[in-house]
């Protein structure tokens, strides 16, 4: 009778998620930023502007 021995090798992978609240907060504050001129763009345009036409 023949034993073979298999040689394998497991690669452990450790991923750890970083989560820095600072960067999330500032992104969301600069996005909601956008939105908010965008809005406000857009009011100007149907309060002041179409009303011309």
């Amino acid at each position: 009778m023949v034993t073979r021995q298999n040689n394998v090798e497991i690669e452990e992978r450790h991923v750890e998620k970083k989560s820095d609240s600072s960067l999330v907060a500032s992104t969301f504050i600069k996005y909601a930023a956008y939105i908010i001129i965008f809005f406000g763009a857009l009011y100007f345009l149907v309060r002041y502007v179409f009303p011309m036409f």
